[in-house]
């Protein structure tokens, strides 16, 4: 749901609808000029910013995922080239002031709201006692970049803006006549005369001449040009390749056991259902109709009240102590009395299943004790190849030297690019982001020390060889060139074929007669929809928008999505028939509701825009990169000045 509040708003209804909060709000957005404060933000919405840190924190998440899915590397300097930055401070922009626009409205979530949704976040629980861990929550923000205050904050203003997407979703319907329009247009028929030309009704182009491949090469350098290549001498010391070769101690096994057992046990585990109550008469009433074999869920509605479950739950996860320590001295199947519980009052509990405690055995964990002894080892192990590496380095060998003395060996790659691509232009295996940027930081036959990538992972790299960028020769490519060469020939000539017979028959020629001339069948397509062509792409995009933009008796040229080229007479357009476009109609209403809701969404930002009027300071956002002025390009370095978000 948060995605729906990210964009710029489109939608007219949705612009008018809010139009009376942006006016109602225009006040708070200028009170704050009579107030002017110093601030370091890199985003300014009211009271809601983000600091430098916080945007580091945000680009350093952005750019790991990008080389993660691309399988490339991507500096800061990458990403002020393509425009990340300023399309995060857009983007940062709208989520700040949206979140201070809700917060205006007075959305605000409970403190007992926030702690429930904490809840629900299990990294911050132990995995075995089932409850908060302090020091395990503190980490998992620490690793992140936050601090409890800013995490809560950030959980309080996405639990308010929840709210106010269920609040606007609710009772949203697409009208019944934007749908009809829709499907009168999706399923408007069209009905053609066609025939097909192939390369058997042109001349064969004969092979290009040199020049004419050169030409090629020339029109299309920017597109042909490699980039700069290296190739490299790579050192790896690998704890994870290295733990499946090495055979643990038993007896450093059985220690480690006796050690984790009790850990690593499943403690008793429960199911049941609490019904809370008013009174103590409430209770008794419950807890007999219980007794009696009534469902939880009848009885609980019978009471005006929501039961609270818990499935194949350990002790530790019943959310009240109190009920806790009740259902866990029941027999299954057996109903409490009224209980005093320390968060609702009087309850009422029925234990439904029990799950016994079981104690793990040393077989059962000995798998998993020899892969974690495998890894100690293999950890240790690599430690003591890297001082060796070390060691020898320092004292002036080579890499290749220092790798023998580490018991290692280096291995050549290459020609590599920047973003980890091979000569044949698939990626190449093994080469983290780290290593790359390494090595394309070094000068020709510069070498790096042993380097930590994390993990139990090292490695140290030479630059053996420095490829600068260059068009490559025309023998270099001369094969997939001239193949591109003839079937972009070959593509001209059934085009212009195509055009004299359509000419023809402009002048009262029959497709009939025109076909003959090339020894072609005339086809028949009834009916042929939108729809049908979202699902069929034989004919190309570019044929298919002509298709749906001619009018009847239209003579219309173009390649199909293979070789052949379409000569084609639009016969007839036709409405669609009242039964499918009302099926079509009932089919898309909730993903056309959907948009509606995605609109409705940019309009609620638009106007939060509007009435808070965040602030951003590109230098400031380029600095927390690690982006200087130096680093960039003159028209970017021009551009980067402190402007208020659109």
């Amino acid at each position: 749901m948060l995605a729906f509040f990210r964009a710029i708003s489109k939608s007219w209804v949705a612009n008018v609808f809010f139009v009376v909060l942006i006016i109602s709000f225009a006040a708070w957005g200028i009170r704050d000029a009579f107030h002017p404060q110093i601030s370091t933000a890199v985003v300014s919405a009211g009271s809601h910013e983000i600091q430098p840190a916080d945007f580091k924190r945000m680009f350093e998440n952005y750019r790991k995922q990008m080389m993660q899915q691309s399988g490339q590397m991507m500096t800061a300097q990458d990403a002020v080239a393509a425009g990340v930055d300023q399309r995060m401070l857009q983007e940062l922009s709208g989520s700040e002031a949206l979140a201070e626009f809700i917060h205006r409205l007075g959305i605000l979530p409970s403190d007992k709201l926030v702690a429930d949704q904490l809840k629900k976040q299990p990294m911050f629980f132990d995995s075995v006692t089932g409850k908060f861990d302090e020091k395990a929550y503190e980490q998992t923000l620490a690793e992140n970049g936050l601090t409890p205050d800013k995490f809560l904050a950030s959980l309080t203003d996405e639990i308010a803006q929840d709210h106010l997407g269920a609040g606007l979703a609710a009772g949203l319907k697409q009208p019944l006549a934007y749908g009809a329009v829709v499907a009168g247009f999706q399923l408007e028929g069209r009905t053609l005369s066609y025939f097909l030309l192939d390369p058997h009704n042109v001349q064969p182009p004969s092979l290009p001449t040199d020049q004419q491949l050169q030409a090629l090469i020339n029109q299309h350098a920017d597109q042909l040009k490699r980039p700069e290549m290296r190739v490299l001498s790579v050192v790896r010391l690998s704890a994870k390749a290295l733990a499946p070769s090495l055979t643990p101690n038993p007896a450093d096994l059985q220690k480690m056991y006796n050690f984790r057992k009790d850990s690593l046990s499943t403690p008793e585990k429960r199911s049941l259902v609490e019904i809370p109550a008013k009174d103590a008469a409430t209770a008794q009433a419950i807890a007999a109709r219980l007794q009696a074999g009534q469902a939880a869920d009848v009885v609980a509605k019978a009471y005006g009240v929501q039961p609270i479950a818990y499935t194949d739950a350990p002790k530790s996860a019943v959310a009240d102590p109190k009920v806790a320590d009740v259902a866990f001295g029941l027999q299954n199947g057996q109903v409490s009395g009224a209980v005093q519980t320390g968060l609702a009052g009087l309850a009422v509990v029925k234990v439904t299943a029990v799950t016994p405690a079981k104690a793990a055995s040393f077989d059962e964990l000995k798998p998993q004790l020899e892969a974690q002894a495998r890894s100690d080892m293999a950890t240790q192990k690599i430690y003591d190849q890297v001082q060796k590496y070390d060691d020898a380095h320092s004292t002036g060998a080579t890499l290749a030297d220092a790798a023998r003395a580490a018991g290692a060996a280096p291995v050549q790659l290459g020609p590599i690019s920047a973003q980890g691509v091979g000569s044949d232009g698939q990626p190449v295996q093994g080469l983290s982001p780290k290593l790359l940027k390494q090595a394309f930081a070094l000068a020709a036959n510069g070498e790096s020390d042993m380097m930590d990538d994390g993990a139990g992972e090292y490695f140290a790299v030479h630059v053996d060889k420095v490829i600068a960028p260059a068009v490559p020769a025309l023998d270099e490519i001369r094969k997939p060139l001239t193949q591109y060469w003839m079937s972009q020939e070959m593509i001209r000539r059934l085009n212009a074929r195509a055009g004299e017979l359509a000419a023809k028959i402009r002048k009262g020629e029959t497709l009939e007669a025109a076909a003959a001339e090339v020894h072609a069948q005339v086809g028949h397509a009834v009916g042929v929809t939108r729809v049908s062509m979202q699902q069929n792409h034989s004919l190309g995009q570019a044929l298919a928008e002509q298709l749906f933009t001619a009018k009847a008796g239209d003579i219309i040229t173009g390649q199909t999505a293979q070789i052949p080229v379409m000569v084609a007479r639009l016969d007839s357009v036709s409405p669609p028939a009242p039964a499918e476009a009302a099926r079509m109609v009932v089919a898309q209403r909730d993903r056309a509701t959907s948009q509606m809701f995605a609109d409705l969404g940019e309009a609620v930002t638009a106007a939060a825009k509007t009435a808070v009027k965040p602030t951003s300071d590109l230098n400031r956002a380029r600095t927390a990169m690690g982006v200087s002025p130096d680093d960039l390009p003159k028209a970017a370095a021009s551009g980067a000045k402190p402007a208020r978000a659109p």
